[in-house]
């Protein structure tokens, strides 16, 4: 006898749902792509990496790990936008100047980006499982 939660229909929406998710931690939009979900993926993609973009314009800085609650946070903000994040601190960008006058704005927009791609992830998730069209 087969348990429900162990049917193989179960396991293929349990690895269709992970698929989609990593995809889009990794890329903006591209978990929507994989869902088939072709005009939602491009919309995504353009306006988080413009936010980003914009950011690293704006002289934001791209955070690591450092201690503290607060420390965390920003480091979980930045690197939610998964692999601009990744690119950008192999290649040296967003160092920020705090004596820069957009210094603020553009960490602010970096991390609105990543905490944005976080809400695309659940999207994914919710169009993976059958939740939402």
């Amino acid at each position: 006898m087969t348990r429900i939660g162990h049917s193989p229909y179960h396991l293929e929406l349990m690895t269709k749902t992970a698929i989609a998710c990593v995809f889009a931690w990794l890329v903006p939009g591209a978990g929507h792509l994989f869902l088939n979900k072709w005009k939602r993926a491009a919309v995504f993609f353009v306006g988080v990496l413009l936010l980003f973009a914009l950011g690293l314009y704006m002289e934001g800085k791209l955070f690591s790990l450092e201690s503290g609650f607060f420390g965390f946070l920003r480091f979980f903000a930045d690197a939610a936008i998964g692999l601009p994040y990744i690119i950008g601190k192999v290649l040296g960008w967003g160092q920020g100047d705090i004596r820069s006058l957009g210094y603020e704005y553009g960490n602010t927009f970096i991390y609105t980006a990543g905490l944005i791609n976080m809400l695309l992830v659940l999207d994914a998730f919710d169009i993976a499982q059958g939740r939402k069209q």
